[in-house]
């Protein structure tokens, strides 16, 4: 074996040993992912407990079912732009609510509101009917949120560095998803704030992924053995004896 064709065989091992680290890789991910939707799970559906009865760890509330029943601070509402629903421009409504009693406030998606340039909106005609919202609680990123320059309640981006800048008081470190009732909101667009779904939650394309990173291992080994098939019998012709005439022959041949 040639030291080019041991090159290639050694390359072609290490390609398809990375391809299959990859794909277990995947598959890790993958469990990982189904425990963390299991969590989720059991947190979504569990009974809804009062905004001020959770633990300070953002851990440990994240999809946590809250209910809130605190005081509404429109003043200093925010407007979450360019979200979509059943393919209508919109905004969010982001809106502080103010507990009896604590100085911290905790921001509420109030819900989906149209808006024809997903972004600017008449506030005033959307304060709530509700008294008491039920939803889940999400963290807010630390960071990488971004506001207008121009107009510093509209927010492009969440994030707890830019939202807590909104506010002459403190705010958690997470937010509350207001969601829809059990019926499922049948609203339309222009008569009332729509509430947001619960999460979908599935488990992600790492399947598929790894079955991809496994298919590339074995294109790598099976071509490395069709490499080696192919030199050893273009050696084999190569090394071939060639048999010379005997005399009888050319004398038939004369």
């Amino acid at each position: 074996m040639n030291k080019r064709l041991s090159l290639f065989i050694a390359l072609a091992v290490v390609l398809a040993a990375i391809c299959v680290r990859l794909g277990f890789w995947q598959l890790s991910r993958l469990e990982q992912r189904k425990a963390r939707n299991a969590l989720i799970t059991v947190r979504l559906t569990s009974a809804p407990v009062d905004v001020d009865a959770l633990p300070r760890d953002t851990a440990e509330v994240n999809f946590r079912r809250v209910r809130v029943a605190g005081t509404p601070d429109y003043a200093h509402e925010l407007i979450h732009t360019a979200r979509t629903r059943r393919g209508s421009p919109g905004v969010n409504l982001f809106t502080p609510y103010r507990m009896p009693g604590n100085d911290t406030a905790i921001f509420v998606n109030r819900g989906w509101v149209y808006s024809p340039d997903a972004s600017r909106l008449d506030l005033t005609k959307w304060h709530d009917r509700d008294s008491v919202l039920v939803g889940y609680v999400v963290e807010l990123p630390a960071t990488g949120g971004a506001a207008s320059p121009d107009r510093p309640n509209t927010i492009a981006r969440l994030s707890y560095d830019v939202v807590s800048r909104a506010l002459p008081y403190p705010v958690r470190p997470v937010y509350v998803v207001a969601v829809e009732n059990e019926a499922g909101d049948t609203s339309t667009a222009v008569d009332r704030i729509a509430r947001l779904p619960m999460p979908t939650l599935d488990n992600g394309n790492h399947f598929s992924y790894a079955v991809q990173w496994f298919s590339f291992a074995t294109v790598a080994l099976v071509g490395a053995a069709i490499v080696v098939k192919q030199s050893r019998a273009t050696a084999s012709r190569a090394g071939s004896p060639v048999v010379p005439a005997s005399p009888g022959d050319a004398s038939e041949r004369g």
